[in-house]
């Protein structure tokens, strides 16, 4: 299966919903685990399944992972074969994903469509040992 290119939805103000998530997570092994859910998106795509991907609705998926109880999810959707996009993050409880949630990936995935190239910020930027600045922001993992 040939590789599948994964980006990070970025405002119209050149913020990185995903980025400032990741930022906001305080443990350093979550962010990890985080990017390593990233990497299998990358190498299997659409081949995810559960535990680690599944299907939410309206063509919005999530990458999942737990860590001492806590549920993590990010977001995401497909845009063309192998081409997905992940809007942002959350952290939940037991509840299913807040249909907020799934509604904000939808209004960003309508947003991209309209202009990929604005609204893509390229995983490859996210350097997850020297970080990189968002919003003069550094963002170190």
């Amino acid at each position: 299966m040939p590789a599948t290119t994964v980006v990070f939805y970025k405002e119209t103000d050149g913020s990185v919903p995903l980025i400032k998530w990741l930022d906001e997570v305080i443990d350093s092994r979550v962010r990890l685990k985080c990017l390593e859910r990233l990497e299998q998106l990358e190498k299997y795509g659409h081949e995810l399944r559960r535990p680690v991907a599944d299907t939410l609705r309206d063509g919005i998926r999530e990458l999942r992972l737990a860590y001492r109880g806590v549920q993590y999810r990010m977001l995401y959707f497909s845009h063309g074969k192998n081409f997905v996009v992940v809007t942002h993050g959350i952290q939940k409880e037991d509840d299913p994903v807040d249909p907020k949630e799934i509604d904000r990936a939808i209004q960003r995935r309508t947003i991209f469509q309209k202009n990929p190239d604005k609204h893509s910020f390229p995983k490859g930027d996210y350097d997850e040992e020297e970080g990189i600045s968002v919003q003069g922001s550094p963002v170190r993992l």
